[in-house]
């Protein structure tokens, strides 16, 4: 089973408590983007991001200097927004650790799509942003189906080293719509997508609030690195904040928890 997540706008370097293990995968494409970016003059960069002056600045400082092979941090602990500020991966024991690295990955709009302990540096890029590269009118197109590909060859390489064969393997969507997008129309038939809600039940329909859902989202990371959980009937047993399996709203493509 491998998880996606989402990234966040908020980002730290964070190389002072435990060293990267790799280069992102995709960093070929990255250095294409960024190409793109040192291309924009402030005024530019300010239209791109709709930001205030201030972000603006310190972006497009960012990207003048950015070195992509110096400097970096792992990317789980990077990323300081909702979902991995509940995700907490700064207090994870060895095994937690060891799980994330081999289940967890983070879809970036300038990475692509990143391990837990990838190398990276601060940027700020949303997928959805209307950003051409090479003739592509955006990222979604320029990505296309590397980020797919990425995961897929992963999932079938481990599915031979294991044997598997009797189940489909899956990959559990824990990202919000704008980055899952970008894996979701690429997926084979021999592989199951699986997206999990986080809502509420009012009056026999539910509702998902972005914040509540963004730290579920964490929360469901760290309980299942700290269970080893790797079937779907496992993620069914999540119980953090109040929250329960709903069987009767949910499908064979969508898991719904709904909060107490």
């Amino acid at each position: 089973m491998k998880i996606i997540i989402s990234p966040a706008k908020q980002m730290k370097t964070a190389n002072d408590f435990m060293k990267t293990r790799s280069l992102p995968p995709l960093l070929d494409k990255t250095e294409q983007i960024l190409a793109r970016m040192r291309e924009f003059d402030r005024a530019g960069l300010k239209e791109l991001f709709r930001a205030n002056d201030r972000i603006t600045e310190e972006n497009y400082i960012r990207y003048q200097n950015m070195d992509l092979r110096n400097g970096l941090s792992p990317a789980v602990l990077t990323y300081q927004g909702l979902a991995f500020s509940n995700m907490a991966p700064q207090i994870f024991t060895k095994e937690q650790w060891e799980y994330v690295q081999k289940h967890l990955k983070i879809l970036s709009g300038f990475y692509g799509i990143l391990n837990a302990a990838d190398g990276v540096i601060p940027y700020r890029l949303e997928m959805q942003t209307k950003l051409e590269v090479n003739g592509k009118q955006d990222l979604y197109e320029f990505w296309g189906e590397d980020i797919y590909r990425v995961l897929a060859e992963e999932i079938h390489e481990e599915a031979k080293q294991e044997k598997r064969s009797e189940d489909p393997a899956v990959i559990l969507n824990l990202a919000s719509k704008e980055y899952s997008r970008a894996i979701a129309p690429y997926v084979e038939k021999d592989i199951s997508f699986v997206t999990c809600t986080f809502g509420e039940e009012v009056d026999g329909v539910i509702k998902v609030k972005g914040t509540f859902a963004k730290m579920a989202r964490g929360q469901m990371c760290a309980w299942l690195a700290a269970n080893q959980i790797d079937t779907l009937e496992g993620v069914k047993k999540f119980q953090e904040s109040g929250y329960q399996y709903a069987e009767a709203y949910s499908s064979s493509k969508e898991l719904v928890f709904l909060k107490s």
